[in-house]
């Protein structure tokens, strides 16, 4: 198939738009991105909105290339067999080839009382719900975030910048990700900003009330707000088409990122596992794993074998508040490094940065699709699927 290809993209996230773009370098695709919202969610800015830094959006039109045409849907079900795709409001699109691209959301708390009671930030629609209730609580209200991994660490330091009593329920650690000395520094700035952070084997959620959170210890700390930060999960579309997929709902796929199912199929970002050894869910991998998945389209199109994939990371970037952040350096296989930089007002405008340049890549995708490619490469991923295989000892520096 050469010319007059359908190619139906299914998520308007970071990979998805990369994806969308990606495909649009090659004449005779038409690209069709099917999204429930008609607005670009920079989620790594959901925080923000919560207190009212930014709105988290970017209009499609700033960051789509033209030539993608945007259906503002939801796809309710996948039929790989008839290759076409059912939509919420009752109608259908056929397809030649599907990067399926749905990325990820808050994970159900499965704590007795955290569903009914406690705020989800991790997609657009729960921010926008939390902000006016923070807007309403009164400026003495005991605000309580659980989970302290980025979102939960951004969000509490956010908070308690605008004077908020905030206290953070990390549960085991403080930061899991981090090296001891950046978690040092995390703790020194929270601490600056007046954050109770709880951590340690006692500080485990059991359970969550209109008005407290209650601790493994039996600690019950008042909460006026709860506001969950702790995991994420996919949406089952693909497990509800029957589609392979891994534990917890990505689509199963392997090394070209082609679903194990149906060759029509391409998994990129959150909701995608390859070999079932996925990376991990981020901005960072999702803007590296999109291109490339539209690389395999465009490869069988054009009747070539497609490339494995390949993801590497740099490392991480937390605000702490407008004021200060902390970077640390990794290793391209996403193993913590020794090698960090902490600091205060120089790293918040770092993080900032980083914030606008994942937007500036999708424009860049946008206007000269293919012509970026700033990824790092991770050459360690297939001694890990080797050693997976039982072939071969895995480098003890790959994280899983």
């Amino acid at each position: 198939m050469t010319e007059n290809t359908d190619v139906i993209v299914v998520g308007g996230g970071y990979a998805g738009v990369m994806a969308a773009n990606r495909l649009t370098r090659r004449g005779g695709v038409k690209v069709t991105l099917i999204n429930p919202r008609p607005a670009f969610v920079e989620r790594i800015r959901l925080h923000q909105l919560v207190t009212g830094s930014d709105d988290a959006l970017v209009d499609y039109q700033q960051v789509l290339a033209g030539g993608v045409g945007l259906v503002v849907d939801t796809v309710t079900r996948i039929d790989a067999a008839g290759r076409r795709v059912t939509l919420a409001s009752g109608s259908s699109l056929h397809y030649d080839y599907l990067i399926y691209a749905v990325g990820s959301g808050s994970a159900a708390p499965d704590m007795p009382g955290a569903a009914e009671h406690a705020y989800l930030i991790a997609t657009l629609e729960e921010a926008q719900r939390l902000r006016p209730v923070l807007d309403a609580a009164p400026a003495s209200a005991a605000l309580t975030v659980v989970g302290a991994g980025p979102t939960g660490l951004e969000t509490a330091s956010e908070l308690a910048e605008q004077g908020r009593k905030v206290t953070l329920v990390c549960g085991k650690v403080l930061g899991p990700y981090l090296h001891p000395r950046a978690r040092r520094s995390v703790a020194q700035r929270l601490a600056k900003l007046g954050v109770t952070v709880l951590e340690g084997p006692g500080a485990t959620v059991t359970g969550v009330t209109h008005d407290a959170v209650e601790l493994a210890d039996g600690r019950e700390l008042p909460s006026d707000v709860t506001i969950w930060t702790a995991g994420f999960g996919v949406p089952d579309l693909a497990a509800r088409s029957g589609l392979s997929t891994d534990a917890l709902g990505r689509l199963l796929a392997d090394e070209t990122l082609t679903s194990v199912d149906d060759a029509r199929v391409i998994a990129t970002g959150d909701s995608a596992a390859p070999s079932d050894l996925p990376v991990r869910m981020s901005c960072q991998s999702a803007m590296q794993l999109g291109p490339q998945a539209a690389e395999t389209v465009l490869s069988r199109i054009a009747g070539k074998q497609p490339k494995n994939f390949s993801v590497g990371f740099f490392g991480e970037c937390i605000s702490l508040g407008r004021r200060a952040g902390v970077v640390q350096v990794a290793r391209k296989n996403d193993a913590v490094s020794r090698a960090y930089y902490e600091g205060g007002r120089s790293m918040a405008m770092l993080k900032e940065a980083v914030c606008w340049s994942t937007v500036w890549q999708l424009k860049q995708e946008a206007s000269r699709p293919g012509q970026l490619d700033l990824w790092f490469k991770d050459r360690q991923r297939q001694k890990v699927l080797r050693a997976k295989a039982g072939k071969a000892p895995a480098d003890a520096g790959q994280a899983a």
